[in-house]
């Protein structure tokens, strides 16, 4: 009989059932969704660096390693295994800004590959394994030659093999490309052998400038044990600071950041909800509940019922939100998703983070819990008092009646005003979702404004080159310059240093054209002093203005004192930025590492100090793909934020109307129309609206500040809000107030008089 009336009790309240099971369906799938997105990637880009023994460590030397030092590294007790590796990026032969960084692997026990197509490894093979992307953007097939050029030989050979990569799982130029783009960039392996056989066995030395190992060691005492071996300070770089695992596990950290703010929000708000939804239907069950109780039923038998009503809306609102969160993680971390375009690896099986099974046991539970403290209050007393039908509490005059100008106020003004002091959880719960509704809209779209103009910022004042040409690691400096004059460019050198312990980059620039640029924590233009250097605001901490810092190059015993003059916003590595004048001053050792040049790529001529070209437009283009994938995220918060308003603000419209049947049948005897009492539920709506508004927007911002610090802190991003942000989160909330306002309002026409102005007596 009992589970009868549950199915007839779900069927007579079915709009307050419905939108409580789409709140939690909407909650906890983004919360699940959002959670799973960084398990996901932590998880299958983990898999994939272990399948590829991915390196612990990288050991660079611009003199090359030799078979000795390799040797010696080796039986440095704590490293399993070591091996000379080579990657440069290099030209395809008759193919306009298409290149390839080109991979080799003495050892093939470190930063190996998985074929997904051909023939597998052979450390004597004569062929390429060409990255498959890269392959299927261009439609290379397995037998297509490419000729690569190479230090002023060419390196020929058949495609053999289709492979992923973890070295390239995130296959970008430099640390300046953010998105990769397959159509103009990839990457391919050969053997050992046929490496030799190209540059001859002397040239090895020289061309292994790194050793990529595994070990458990920690950094500070492998430095140590590399030093003795080898006799030299040699940079050592963990796995942290190389880009492929550093971005990856910044988009995991990203991902937990946003999978603490917003999607909890949304769980909040469901959740809260649900407590004033399931008190106002036990309230409104209280003659039923009296009833049952006159038929002989026992007050455990019907907390036990009403209770299931709970349980019912948890588990069945629980399991559809376990659906969406896995339909919003593989939208995010799928290869056809939006990650599908940065990350280069062959498993994309979905994760779940170990806290989110306790999280939705725990929603199931404390929405159980809910109703049955629910429930508990309309138990008390006989039967009699049970049978009586809810009446609401009577109300002293407010705060605001005590004024004078009270009197001059109009009628709906008043009622409204007793409304909202006569009801003010339903009342603060709204407030809640208009807030809550707020908040996502600027959050999302405030992140889309903050990245697009941290590009229109990286375009139009940092970047005024139109090619970026990239050096050897070797280059001869005098050569370097001499190629500079002719590209009638700037120069820049990155150079590896450890600055207090921490491994940094030196920035050495010349930019007379001023095709590059140096910003400061304004986005303002610096006109670089020769008087000092300028730390990157991320290390801001290290040293004041007007400090002195000291630093070592890696590679050399040397160490160098300079003066911190400034702070500099650097767009993507943590750096100490000097003049190329003050770096002769003070004697410093230098490569260049970039040119930065007006002319195109097909009028740079080619040269053997030339390691790759970058086409800015091409570098820009990377970035806006990046664009879009937040664009994606963007959309899904905003809809999400729109779909749980409306049904937020729609279930509580209906508890506002049930609460009220009886004041408004009582104004429809009045003579007052069906519009006049629709304009009054309307503008109680809206009075809430623009108080969450008002309260809405500057949360909105704190929390993307917040956000902000933890997203973007590697890029080093200022906060940035347009004007259509503000409009659009603004006209969102009213329009979703508004309509709800007008759902809610049509119902009065069908108010039955008779029945809502049945008295107690």
């Amino acid at each position: 009989m009992l589970i009868r009336k549950l199915l007839r009790t779900a069927w007579s309240y079915k709009a307050q059932f419905i939108s409580m099971i789409l709140m939690i369906t909407l909650g906890m799938g983004m919360f699940l969704g959002f959670n799973m997105e960084w398990k996901t990637i932590e998880v299958d880009t983990g898999k994939f660096f272990r399948q590829t023994k991915y390196a612990d460590y990288r050991l660079y030397s611009e003199k090359g390693f030799s078979k000795d030092d390799i040797d010696k590294i080796s039986d440095i007790e704590g490293v399993d295994a070591a091996t000379r590796y080579l990657s440069v990026n290099l030209d395809i032969k008759g193919e306009k800004n298409k290149s390839l960084a080109l991979d080799v692997s003495e050892n093939y026990t470190v930063s190996t590959f998985v074929v997904t197509k051909g023939a597998p490894y052979d450390e004597n093979g004569d062929g390429f394994w060409l990255s498959d992307k890269f392959a299927a953007a261009n439609h290379y097939k397995l037998g297509d030659t490419l000729t690569l050029e190479f230090q002023g030989t060419e390196i020929t050979g058949k495609t053999v093999g289709l492979i992923k990569a973890g070295e390239h799982m995130i296959c970008v130029a430099d640390k300046n490309q953010m998105m990769p783009d397959y159509s103009t960039y990839g990457y391919a392996y050969i053997s050992p052998k046929k490496l030799k056989e190209t540059v001859g066995e002397k040239a090895l030395d020289t061309t292994y400038a790194q050793i990529n190992l595994l070990s458990d060691l920690p950094k500070e005492k492998l430095e140590d044990s590399v030093k003795t071996a080898l006799g030299r300070t040699i940079m050592v770089t963990p796995k942290e600071d190389h880009v492929v695992y550093k971005e990856s596990s910044g988009e995991a950290t990203e991902g937990k950041t946003m999978g603490s703010v917003l999607p909890v929000l949304f769980l909040a708000i469901a959740i809260l909800t649900m407590v004033t939804t399931m008190h106002r239907i036990a309230t409104k069950e209280k003659t039923q509940i009296g009833t049952l109780k006159a038929l002989g039923f026992k007050n455990r038998r019907i907390l036990l019922h009403y209770t299931s009503y709970g349980l019912f809306i948890g588990l069945v609102g629980t399991a559809l939100g376990m659906a969406l969160g896995l339909v919003v993680c593989k939208a995010i971390m799928s290869e056809g998703g939006m990650m599908g375009t940065y990350f280069d690896m062959p498993d994309w099986g979905a994760a779940i983070p170990a806290f989110c099974w306790p999280v939705m046991a725990g929603a199931v539970c404390l929405l159980t819990f809910i109703s049955y403290l629910s429930v508990r209050r309309q138990l008390k007393g006989t039967a009699a008092d049970a049978l009586r039908p809810y009446t609401p509490k009577k109300m002293r005059k407010s705060f605001l009646e005590r004024f004078r100008f009270w009197d001059r106020l109009h009628f709906g003004t008043k009622w409204n005003i007793r409304d909202l002091s006569r009801h003010k959880s339903r009342s603060a719960m709204t407030l809640f979702g208009i807030v809550g509704c707020m908040v996502l809209m600027v959050g999302g779209l405030g992140m889309r404004d903050t990245m697009s103009g941290f590009l229109d910022l990286l375009e139009n004042d940092i970047s005024n080159y139109t090619t970026k040409v990239n050096l050897t690691d070797n280059a001869d400096s005098a050569k370097a310059k001499a190629l500079c004059g002719e590209l009638d460019g700037d120069w820049e050198s990155l150079t590896g240093i450890s600055l207090k312990g921490d491994t940094v980059t030196l920035d050495i620039i010349h930019n007379p054209n001023r095709l590059f640029n140096v910003i400061d924590e304004d986005n303002n233009r610096i006109e670089l002093s020769d008087e000092g250097v300028y730390l990157c605001l991320r290390l801001k901490d290290k040293a004041n203005i007007g400090d002195e810092i000291t630093f070592s190059p890696y590679g050399s015993k040397d160490t160098y004192t300079a003066k911190v003059i400034g702070y500099n916003r650097s767009v993507m590595t943590e750096s100490v930025t000097m003049t190329d004048a003050l770096a002769d001053k003070l004697g410093i050792h230098y490569t260049i590492s970039s040119i930065y040049t007006d002319k195109s790529t097909s009028q740079i001529p080619s040269d053997d100090l030339i390691a790759g070209k970058q086409d800015k437009a091409q570098l820009m283009d990377s970035f806006k793909s990046f664009v879009k994938i937040m664009d994606g995220m963007v959309i899904i918060l905003v809809v999400a934020a729109a779909v749980l308003g409306i049904v937020v603000l729609y279930n509580l419209g209906i508890m506002s109307y049930v609460e009220r049947s009886r004041e408004l049948a009582t104004l429809k005897v009045l003579g007052f129309r069906n519009r006049a009492i629709g304009k009054l539920l309307i503008s109680q709506n809206i009075w809430l609206t623009f108080i969450g508004v008002i309260i809405g927007l500057p949360a909105g911002v704190g929390v993307l500040k917040w956000m902000l610090m933890s997203l973007a802190g590697e890029y080093e991003m200022k906060l940035m809000l347009g004007p259509l942000t503000f409009c659009v989160s603004i006209l969102l909330t009213f329009g979703v107030s508004l309509l709800v306002g007008l759902m809610v309002a049509r119902k009065n026409k069908k108010i039955d008089m008779v029945e809502a102005l049945k008295g107690a007596e």
